[in-house]
């Protein structure tokens, strides 16, 4: 137990292991069978919350990107039907 959560530097090690290595069942079993079944409930819901966090962000940047290209595509066709616009003004000028 000691060597997870001994010292404060041991616990923010810790819970970088849990939090980006995905290792919490490991580290979290000794405190719910040693110490009381609540840590448990404490760190099921924090991991839930980030990984809920970084879905939440990893998705945020993919529709970013897809806002960005939409919008580009939106621009292309505009300028394409203006273009076509004035084609079809000129072959009626040219009849």
């Amino acid at each position: 137990m000691y060597m997870s959560y001994g010292t404060a530097a041991r616990s923010a090690w810790t819970i970088f292991e849990v939090t980006f290595a995905g290792s919490w069942p490991t580290h979290v079993r000794p405190l719910i069978e040693e110490i009381h079944t609540m840590f448990a409930f404490v760190f099921g819901l924090y991991v839930s919350l980030i990984v809920f966090a970084m879905t939440r962000i990893i998705t945020a940047l993919f529709l970013k990107d897809t806002m960005a290209f939409c919008s580009r595509d939106a621009e292309l066709m505009v300028q394409e039907k203006s273009a076509e616009k004035k084609r079809f003004a000129n072959r009626l000028l040219d009849f």
